[in-house]
């Protein structure tokens, strides 16, 4: 394709050869174009123009999509498509394997549809990081990081297995091997290029993952964002991404950071405020003198954190620190001499002192950071931020409030519930807002030294002080990366740490993603005794219901110091000011104030023990893998060789019923509601994740193909496998149904009216031959970008869903799986067309179907009321008609 690109593009003439370090080098040079409005793009919408200049061939990307890009000024309140190619996608595994599963069983379909399946392979570069999101069976232990990774392997062999096949079997994709740490956390210290430099030609690094917070990257100044699996999988195979032209909001900081804040605290006061600011589907720029101030790793914990507040690119052009930070990492000089040169000489490298360099934005919100005080997220979402002093009187409020994202409703008479129980011989009492998880974990934190060793030097001031965390909570350390590992150690705090309970227990997602593992038995006992709200405290990015565990109905996100502060305290019902953590051997009372490490203190210990040797020596590891790692024996053969009895990899039914024909295009007829659902109904809640409930539809497969129990592992674990993942599909606990009107993943069998598990229900209407669909509210598949959110519903019958409105990325997933995404008329709802979701619906779809057309729904009571198809580009259009972006990449291997 590059040798097309090239003979086609009109844009040839501002190729230019440029000496870098003794070597001549081409690049795309800009500024040649002579355009005044270049000057004025946001440095983010400038990469956006880069890709199409470099891949504009008239087929997949034309003139017109580079004036469009130009004119961003004009365009961006148009709602005008433009297409993308990024430079490259990355995969985390638990992401990747359905990726892998999907390349595999597409092969096998074009070649029983009479095409070559070897042209089933990645063009655009893979990174593939196998993170596998570690189950925290063992804490507390001297040995857990090597009794977790041990457990980890064992279970999930098969899958590791099924990946290295596909390293084998797959061309231009890089596996990096299980242990070296968090997806994000790799591709911010080691994967991420900046600047390309292939075949001779350099360009800027790029790239979109299968993972929402792909974001991260984007603190170094690499653009990209979070996709599902099957959108990345096409542009793995050379499609390119087709997106509105963004709005991009100018986000201004300026002033120094109080010596108290940390990062945590800068980025949760980001995240509330642009949720209030509105960002869904625009890009945020970071800008002004207060960027300076902030290193490479706070701008990726902003960056990472993007999901939580909507946008869908939080960035900070490439400066000085940017360079710092890769010399600091490790990365060669020759390739930093490269980023350099290429970046000035396309002008997008920032000064952030400068502000002649201010672009023009869609608007500027500001944030002062010298107003930034310590504070949390919780108990329900990412964005409800509670000042730290405020927090002890808004967990009491959330006690009293009726049930809501800030409320649990509970009787004043029960509050002071307080249930005594006895562990390690030792007799403790557990209340509301007792803390029984504190995780430092995920890689919203764990990239960042500052806050990393910040709490080191807490742990460290807190055994000297003579205070102990109660050894009933589960108490947990999983860095992001190796890296980590090594400061920690270096800096001496890891005995002081490990006093506290804080063990490193593994590298990967683990508690941010549900797999905190089981707390002991006399806590959960007593949690369910006195039905108590039981907290997690966590440094990571998501707290949604169900998400964490389910026996914590509040789950608060913090700064790694604010999870050893809490977990110190024993709940979050309290006043650090007022009230003392404990007395130290003086009898003297140790408040948090005492031992708290100030920012200066911090960067100081950061500045000697973060040092560039360390990341070439962990990083230099990965090319060798590990003796596990290194001891499975793949398939050699190009088409996989399926196991039936495989209870972790099959191969999917997507295109089972695929002919080489394009079928023609029909509305939906008598569709049954399988679920009435409210607002804010996340991935988390759609998508299987975390454990598998022993009373689950999946857990009863699993049993039926005689597993037990323990050797159930997690959905996350088993995404290579549909019928696992179609049972767990809406099997989130916290699931609100209105059909059922309580939490739970249950729902109600419309033409007999008998309640029953979500899949057994959709199995039922399966039999009876009946299409359903899901009416929904507002935000509807915000949170993670998982590709099962999509395939599950998909493969429960789903066909349409009607909602308020929609994520970004679920909507586009919807779309990738050929489900219908309506959208009610502005000020319409599901209450206000009096809609119960016990009606049958057709939909009508036009033959010459345009994005954003209207649709007529009818509903066999007579009525009927318009929607909007949520089709928002022609691209989309395409793939619909195909019946998934898959299926019409499929249909373009085959022979003409």
């Amino acid at each position: 394709m590059a040798s097309k690109v090239e003979e086609v593009n009109m844009f040839s003439r501002l190729k230019e050869t440029i000496r870098v370090d003794d070597e001549d080098v081409q690049y795309f040079n800009l500024l040649a174009l002579k355009d005044e409005r270049y000057g004025r793009l946001p440095f983010s919408v400038r990469v956006l123009l880069e890709s199409a200049i470099r891949n504009c061939d008239n087929f997949h990307i034309y003139e017109k999509d580079v004036e469009n890009i130009m004119n961003w000024q004009e365009n961006q309140n148009k709602g005008v498509e433009v297409p993308f190619k990024p430079s490259r996608v990355i995969l985390q595994d638990f992401t990747g394997v359905p990726a892998v599963v999907d390349f595999a069983a597409m092969r096998d379909a074009v070649k029983r549809l009479g095409g070559d399946p070897e042209t089933i392979n990645p063009v655009c570069p893979a990174d593939l990081v196998i993170d596998h999101s570690v189950q925290v069976d063992i804490s507390r232990s001297s040995d857990a990081l090597q009794k977790n990774q041990e457990i980890e392997f064992q279970r999930n062999k098969e899958r590791f297995l099924f990946l290295k096949w596909g390293a084998k079997a797959l061309q231009n994709m890089l596996i990096v091997p299980p242990g070296s740490g968090i997806v994000h956390q790799v591709n911010l210290e080691y994967l991420g290029r900046v600047v390309f430099k292939s075949d001779g030609m350099m360009y800027p690094d790029s790239l979109v993952g299968t993972d929402s917070h792909t974001t991260m990257i984007n603190g170094l100044g690499i653009l990209g964002w979070g996709v599902g699996g099957i959108e990345a999988e096409a542009v793995m195979l050379n499609q390119s991404i087709s997106m509105v032209l963004p709005k991009v909001v100018g986000y201004k900081l300026s002033g120094k950071m109080d010596s108290l804040a940390t990062s945590t605290d800068v980025v949760l006061t980001i995240t509330k405020h642009l949720r209030q600011v509105g960002v869904v589907g625009k890009f945020v720029e970071f800008f002004g003198p207060g960027v300076a101030q902030l290193s490479i790793a706070d701008r990726a914990t902003i960056a990472n954190m993007c999901p939580e507040y909507g946008a869908t690119v939080g960035f900070f052009p490439v400066d000085d620190i940017s360079i710092t930070y890769l010399r600091q990492t490790g990365r060669d000089e020759k390739k930093i001499s490269y980023i350099e040169t290429y970046l000035k000489a396309n002008e997008m490298f920032r000064d952030f002192n400068n502000a002649d360099q201010d672009p023009v934005f869609s608007e500027i919100v500001e944030l002062d950071l010298s107003t930034v005080r310590s504070c949390i997220s919780g108990p329900k979402r990412p964005h409800d931020k509670i000042l730290v002093t405020d927090m002890k009187a808004d967990f009491q409020s959330c006690l009293d409030n009726k049930v809501s994202f800030k409320g649990f409703d509970i009787p004043q008479e029960v509050q002071g519930t307080m249930v005594p129980f006895q562990m390690d011989e030792e007799e403790y009492n557990l209340r509301h807002g007792s803390v029984v998880i504190a995780a430092i974990t995920s890689c919203t934190n764990t990239s960042n030294p500052s806050v990393m060793l910040g709490a080191g030097l807490l742990a460290k001031k807190a055994v000297e002080a003579g205070l102990m965390v109660p050894s009933y909570i589960k108490t947990s350390l999983s860095p992001g990366s190796g890296v980590v590992t090594y400061y920690l150690q270096e800096s001496g705090v890891i005995p002081y740490l490990e006093k506290l309970g804080f063990d490193i227990v593994g590298y990967g997602c683990m508690t941010c993603i549900g797999n905190s593992g089981p707390l002991p038995e006399p806590v959960s006992q007593a949690i369910e005794k006195g039905d108590l709200v039981a907290c997690g405290v966590l440094s990571g990015n998501r707290n949604f219901e169900g998400r964490i565990h389910p026996l914590t109905r509040a789950n608060y996100l913090a700064s790694p110091l604010l999870v050893i502060a809490y977990a110190l305290a024993g709940t979050v019902s309290f006043d650090f000011e007022s009230t003392p953590l404990g007395t130290n051997s003086e009898g003297k009372d140790i408040f948090l104030r005492d031992i708290w490490p100030s920012r200066s203190e911090i960067q100081e210990v950061e500045r000697q023990y973060v040092i560039p040797g360390m990341f070439k020596e962990v990083y230099a590891k990965i090319a060798k893998g590990n003796k596990s790692w290194n001891s499975l024996d793949a398939p050699e053969s190009m088409l996989y060789p399926w196991d039936s009895k495989s209870t972790y990899i099959q191969s999917p039914p997507f295109f089972a019923d695929m002919t080489k024909e394009l079928p023609p295009i029909t509305g939906i007829k008598e569709a049954h509601v399988l679920l009435n659902l409210g607002d804010s109904v996340t991935t988390d809640h759609i998508s299987p994740a975390g454990s598998i409930a022993r009373t689950s539809p999946a857990a009863r497969y699993l049993a039926s193909r005689g597993l037990t129990p323990r050797e159930f592992n997690s959905y996350g674990s088993r995404r290579g496998n549909d019928s696992v993942m179609a049972r767990g599909t809406f099997a989130n606990i916290r699931l609100v149904n209105k059909f059922v009107g309580k939490a739970g993943p249950k729902t109600v069998h419309i033409p007999t009216g008998t309640t029953m598990d979500i899949f057994d229900a959709a199995e039922r209407y399966k039999a009876e031959g009946r299409v359903l669909i899901i009416l929904a509210g507002k935000d509807y598949g915000s949170g993670s970008s998982r590709d099962w959110a999509a395939k599950g519903p998909w493969m429960l019958g789903v066909r349409a869903v009607i909602a308020e409105s929609y994520e970004r990325i679920h909507r586009s997933n919807l779309v990738g799986m050929g489900i219908i995404p309506l959208q009610y008329l502005e000020g319409q709802t599901a209450t206000t067309l009096g809609l119960t979701g016990k009606e049958k619906y057709c939909i009508e779809l036009p033959q010459d179907l345009k994005p954003g057309q209207k649709a007529t729904v009818k509903l066999d009571d007579g009525r009927s009321f318009e929607a909007t198809l949520r089709f928002d580009t022609d691209v989309e259009l395409t793939y619909f008609r195909h019946g998934g972006i898959l299926n019409y990449m499929i249909r373009q291997k085959l022979p003409k």
